[in-house]
Protein backbone atom coordinates (compact mmCIF):
# COMPACT_ATOMS: atom_id res chain seq x y z
CA UNK A 1 0.00 0.00 0.00
CA UNK A 2 1.27 3.47 -1.05
CA UNK A 3 0.39 6.44 0.85
CA UNK A 4 -2.08 9.05 -0.52
CA UNK A 5 0.46 11.61 -0.99
CA UNK A 6 2.63 9.15 -2.95
CA UNK A 7 -0.07 7.94 -5.39
CA UNK A 8 -0.85 12.09 -5.94
CA UNK A 9 3.18 12.36 -6.78
CA UNK A 10 2.98 9.44 -9.21
CA UNK A 11 -0.47 10.65 -10.96
CA UNK A 12 0.97 14.23 -10.88
CA UNK A 13 4.03 12.85 -12.51
CA UNK A 14 2.40 10.54 -15.16
CA UNK A 15 0.31 13.46 -16.28
CA UNK A 16 3.34 15.71 -16.90
CA UNK A 17 4.51 12.80 -19.45
CA UNK A 18 1.55 13.09 -20.92
CA UNK A 19 1.21 16.55 -21.32
CA UNK A 20 5.12 16.58 -23.30
CA UNK A 21 3.99 13.35 -25.23
CA UNK A 22 6.93 11.47 -23.66
CA UNK A 23 4.76 8.56 -22.09
CA UNK A 24 6.00 5.37 -20.38
CA UNK A 25 7.08 2.80 -23.15
CA UNK A 26 7.17 0.67 -20.46
CA UNK A 27 5.28 -3.18 -21.04
CA UNK A 28 2.43 -2.12 -18.64
CA UNK A 29 -0.23 -4.00 -21.01
CA UNK A 30 2.06 -7.00 -21.69
CA UNK A 31 0.87 -10.48 -21.71
CA UNK A 32 2.87 -11.42 -18.61
CA UNK A 33 1.46 -8.69 -16.41
CA UNK A 34 -1.52 -9.26 -17.30
CA UNK A 35 -1.76 -12.86 -16.29
CA UNK A 36 0.14 -11.11 -12.72
CA UNK A 37 -3.19 -9.15 -12.62
CA UNK A 38 -5.52 -11.70 -12.79
CA UNK A 39 -4.45 -13.14 -9.19
CA UNK A 40 -5.52 -9.86 -8.14
CA UNK A 41 -5.02 -5.65 -7.72
CA UNK A 42 -3.62 -3.07 -6.13
CA UNK A 43 -4.74 0.17 -7.23
CA UNK A 44 -2.93 3.22 -6.24
CA UNK A 45 -5.39 5.65 -6.78
CA UNK A 46 -9.63 5.94 -7.47
CA UNK A 47 -10.31 8.19 -10.02
CA UNK A 48 -14.51 9.40 -10.37
CA UNK A 49 -13.79 10.92 -14.18
CA UNK A 50 -16.71 12.03 -16.24
CA UNK A 51 -17.55 9.41 -19.12
CA UNK A 52 -16.62 11.91 -21.86
CA UNK A 53 -14.30 9.94 -24.42
CA UNK A 54 -11.82 12.81 -24.91
CA UNK A 55 -10.77 12.22 -20.74
CA UNK A 56 -9.60 8.17 -20.80
CA UNK A 57 -7.84 8.46 -17.09
CA UNK A 58 -5.28 5.65 -17.83
CA UNK A 59 -3.66 7.99 -20.85
CA UNK A 60 -4.44 10.93 -18.89
CA UNK A 61 -2.08 10.04 -16.26
CA UNK A 62 -0.16 8.03 -18.12
CA UNK A 63 -1.05 4.45 -15.78
CA UNK A 64 -0.95 1.16 -17.06
CA UNK A 65 -3.45 -2.10 -16.26
CA UNK A 66 -4.05 -2.31 -12.89
CA UNK A 67 -2.85 1.15 -11.59
CA UNK A 68 -6.21 2.90 -11.13
CA UNK A 69 -10.08 2.12 -9.73
CA UNK A 70 -11.68 4.28 -12.51
CA UNK A 71 -15.03 5.05 -12.17
CA UNK A 72 -16.70 6.54 -14.45
CA UNK A 73 -20.14 8.65 -14.78
CA UNK A 74 -21.33 11.60 -16.59
CA UNK A 75 -20.66 14.80 -14.88
CA UNK A 76 -18.58 12.63 -12.34
CA UNK A 77 -21.36 13.40 -10.42
CA UNK A 78 -21.23 11.33 -6.72
CA UNK A 79 -24.68 8.79 -6.30
CA UNK A 80 -25.22 5.99 -3.98
CA UNK A 81 -23.28 3.48 -6.77
CA UNK A 82 -20.43 5.80 -6.90
CA UNK A 83 -19.88 6.18 -3.21
CA UNK A 84 -20.19 2.10 -2.76
CA UNK A 85 -17.79 1.91 -5.17
CA UNK A 86 -14.92 4.40 -3.83
CA UNK A 87 -15.66 2.52 -0.71
CA UNK A 88 -15.05 -0.56 -2.42
CA UNK A 89 -11.64 0.40 -3.68
CA UNK A 90 -10.38 1.86 -0.10
CA UNK A 91 -11.98 -1.19 2.03
CA UNK A 92 -11.09 -3.85 -0.29
CA UNK A 93 -7.85 -3.03 -2.22
CA UNK A 94 -6.10 -0.37 0.43
CA UNK A 95 -6.78 2.43 -1.82
CA UNK A 96 -5.33 5.47 0.07
CA UNK A 97 -6.11 8.34 -3.02
CA UNK A 98 -9.66 9.70 -4.54
CA UNK A 99 -9.64 11.66 -7.14
CA UNK A 100 -12.59 13.51 -8.48
CA UNK A 101 -11.58 14.42 -12.12
CA UNK A 102 -13.73 16.75 -14.12
CA UNK A 103 -12.69 18.55 -17.12
CA UNK A 104 -13.20 22.01 -19.03
CA UNK A 105 -16.66 22.07 -21.42
CA UNK A 106 -18.22 19.12 -19.63
CA UNK A 107 -21.36 18.69 -21.63
CA UNK A 108 -22.92 17.23 -18.90
CA UNK A 109 -22.59 20.54 -17.14
CA UNK A 110 -23.65 22.34 -20.06
CA UNK A 111 -27.07 20.60 -20.24
CA UNK A 112 -27.25 21.34 -16.56
CA UNK A 113 -27.06 24.92 -17.56
CA UNK A 114 -29.04 25.14 -20.30
CA UNK A 115 -31.92 22.84 -18.58
CA UNK A 116 -32.17 26.00 -15.56
CA UNK A 117 -32.24 28.37 -17.93
CA UNK A 118 -34.34 26.52 -20.50
CA UNK A 119 -36.52 23.26 -18.87
CA UNK A 120 -37.18 20.59 -21.66
CA UNK A 121 -40.41 18.96 -21.40
CA UNK A 122 -39.49 15.70 -22.96
CA UNK A 123 -36.34 15.10 -21.02
CA UNK A 124 -35.71 11.32 -20.08
CA UNK A 125 -35.90 10.44 -16.36
CA UNK A 126 -32.63 9.02 -16.48
CA UNK A 127 -31.15 12.17 -17.94
CA UNK A 128 -32.89 14.42 -15.55
CA UNK A 129 -31.48 12.76 -12.71
CA UNK A 130 -27.95 13.36 -13.44
CA UNK A 131 -29.39 17.33 -14.16
CA UNK A 132 -30.57 16.69 -10.42
CA UNK A 133 -27.20 15.62 -8.82
CA UNK A 134 -25.19 18.64 -10.60
CA UNK A 135 -28.35 20.94 -10.21
CA UNK A 136 -27.44 22.36 -6.44
CA UNK A 137 -23.80 23.13 -6.90
CA UNK A 138 -24.31 25.32 -10.15
CA UNK A 139 -27.79 26.75 -9.98
CA UNK A 140 -26.39 30.27 -7.77
CA UNK A 141 -24.45 30.97 -10.45
CA UNK A 142 -27.19 31.65 -12.42
CA UNK A 143 -27.87 34.39 -10.23
CA UNK A 144 -24.65 36.35 -10.53
CA UNK A 145 -22.76 38.68 -13.40
CA UNK A 146 -21.62 35.21 -14.72
CA UNK A 147 -24.81 34.83 -16.17
CA UNK A 148 -23.83 37.32 -18.93
CA UNK A 149 -20.36 35.31 -20.07
CA UNK A 150 -21.25 31.73 -21.14
CA UNK A 151 -17.51 30.82 -21.12
CA UNK A 152 -17.13 32.31 -17.94
CA UNK A 153 -20.11 30.63 -16.44
CA UNK A 154 -19.51 26.91 -17.91
CA UNK A 155 -15.95 27.36 -15.85
CA UNK A 156 -17.19 28.21 -13.25
CA UNK A 157 -19.48 25.30 -13.10
CA UNK A 158 -17.33 23.04 -13.94
CA UNK A 159 -15.12 23.92 -10.47
CA UNK A 160 -18.27 24.10 -8.70
CA UNK A 161 -19.17 20.86 -9.51
CA UNK A 162 -16.21 19.57 -8.76
CA UNK A 163 -15.72 20.93 -5.40
CA UNK A 164 -19.02 19.56 -4.87
CA UNK A 165 -18.39 16.30 -5.80
CA UNK A 166 -15.54 15.75 -3.71
CA UNK A 167 -17.46 17.24 -0.51
CA UNK A 168 -19.99 14.37 -1.11
CA UNK A 169 -17.56 12.10 -1.01
CA UNK A 170 -15.75 12.86 1.83
CA UNK A 171 -19.08 13.48 3.91
CA UNK A 172 -21.49 11.09 2.65
CA UNK A 173 -20.62 8.40 3.75
CA UNK A 174 -19.17 7.22 7.26
CA UNK A 175 -17.13 4.61 5.77
CA UNK A 176 -14.99 7.01 3.88
CA UNK A 177 -15.13 9.55 6.61
CA UNK A 178 -13.46 6.71 9.09
CA UNK A 179 -11.05 5.93 6.44
CA UNK A 180 -10.16 9.60 6.17
CA UNK A 181 -9.62 10.25 9.86
CA UNK A 182 -8.56 6.67 11.00
CA UNK A 183 -6.26 5.46 7.74
CA UNK A 184 -4.78 8.41 5.73
CA UNK A 185 -7.24 8.37 2.87
CA UNK A 186 -7.40 11.59 1.05
CA UNK A 187 -10.28 13.06 -1.58
CA UNK A 188 -8.81 15.38 -4.12
CA UNK A 189 -10.51 17.40 -6.69
CA UNK A 190 -8.86 18.55 -9.53
CA UNK A 191 -9.77 19.39 -13.09
CA UNK A 192 -8.32 18.19 -17.16
CA UNK A 193 -8.12 20.53 -19.73
CA UNK A 194 -9.10 19.52 -23.32
CA UNK A 195 -7.19 22.41 -24.48
CA UNK A 196 -4.04 21.34 -22.99
CA UNK A 197 -3.77 17.86 -21.58
CA UNK A 198 -3.14 19.49 -17.94
CA UNK A 199 -4.77 18.25 -14.86
CA UNK A 200 -4.88 20.55 -12.33
CA UNK A 201 -5.42 18.96 -8.52
CA UNK A 202 -7.25 22.14 -6.74
CA UNK A 203 -9.13 20.71 -4.35
CA UNK A 204 -8.24 19.05 -0.90
CA UNK A 205 -4.35 18.61 -1.96
CA UNK A 206 -1.84 18.68 0.60
CA UNK A 207 0.49 21.30 1.60
CA UNK A 208 4.19 20.53 0.48
CA UNK A 209 6.51 19.25 3.49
Amino acid sequence: MISAREALERLQEGNRRFVSDDRSRDPLTSQTHRRELAAGQEPFAAILGCSDSRVPVEIVFDQGLGDLFVIRVAGNIVAPSQIGSVEFAAERFGTRLVVVLGHSRCGAIQATLEELQRPTENQSRNLHSIVDFIRPSVEGLLTTELRHDRDALVRHAVRANILASANHLRHGSQVIEQLIQKNGLLVVGAEYSLETGTVEFFDGVPEAD
